[in-house]
């Protein structure tokens, strides 16, 4: 083999690796919403900028997002107002966390408790571009087949492809925790604390690089974006922290930090 023929084959290898890295990291199926439309979500950065995961507020001080997209509170930044993340579109809100609060259950073997809050430096500035999100009350239950919908800004094909410049977003239905449990599923992986949304066919999904997004039903986000088999699989629908499930520990944790800071 010639020396341009063995490059060649190098750089093939290569990048078929790569996408086999990022193949379980995007929303495949979707489409791009109106600019602006989801005023909630918010993208989170490293310190170049990089959007690695994605989130939503619940009040002008604090995210909601996985687990375990907690690198460190001094490697994040907070983007809200964001649509584009190519260009810079005057409508951002860049703002540095002040301290992270994973559930305290959260396991990284099992994905259960996958959740976590952010608390904010400054205060994001509520306008017709930012808003906050809604959540369910404790234990609150959506029905199978509620259509809902997932966002965020991760890869868009299930063979890798690339990530998208813009927002995505894709309408997927609940699943009951028992399909998704079955043998041909999940195969009892599924706990009590998160819940299901894809389709039985597969083809439509968000995974890793969407990780701490909303899962929206009846205007609530009532689920995070946690882990899956894959992107898009049949039998394998995307698996979501079950917001429901901690609403007692958000408002208690929030109320705790106030509480703390009052007293100082």
């Amino acid at each position: 083999m010639d020396l341009p023929s063995l490059l060649l084959c190098i750089l093939l290898e290569v990048l078929a690796v790569n996408c086999r890295d990022v193949a379980k990291e995007r929303i495949v199926g979707g489409y791009a919403p109106v600019p602006h439309s989801i005023k909630y979500i918010v993208s989170i950065q490293n310190m170049d900028r990089q959007h690695f995961c994605g989130g939503f507020l619940i009040n002008k001080y604090w995210v909601i997002t996985a687990a375990h997209c907690n690198i460190g509170v001094s490697k994040m930044i907070i983007v809200s107002g964001d649509y584009s993340l190519a260009i810079y579109e005057g409508t951002e809100q860049e703002i540095l966390p002040q301290l992270v609060v994973p559930h305290p259950a959260y396991n990284s073997t099992t994905n259960n408790s996958d959740i976590m809050l952010i608390k904010l430096m400054a205060p994001i500035y509520l306008n017709s571009y930012v808003s906050i999100a809604l959540l369910p009350r404790q234990d609150a239950i959506i029905a199978e087949g509620r259509v809902c919908r997932v966002s965020g800004w991760g890869y868009t094909s299930p063979n890798g492809g690339q990530i998208p410049a813009t927002l995505r977003t894709v309408k997927l239905p609940i699943i009951s925790t028992e399909k998704c449990n079955s043998s041909e599923s999940f195969n009892g992986s599924i706990t009590e604390n998160m819940l299901c949304a894809g389709y039985s066919v597969g083809g439509k999904d968000a995974c890793q690089g969407d990780s701490g997004g909303p899962l929206v039903c009846d205007g609530r986000v009532y689920g995070v974006v946690s882990w899956g088999k894959g992107c898009g699989e049949a039998q394998f629908p995307g698996v979501y922290t079950a917001v429901s499930k901690f609403r007692r520990w958000i408002d208690q944790t929030i109320f705790s930090y106030y509480s703390r800071c009052n007293k100082n």
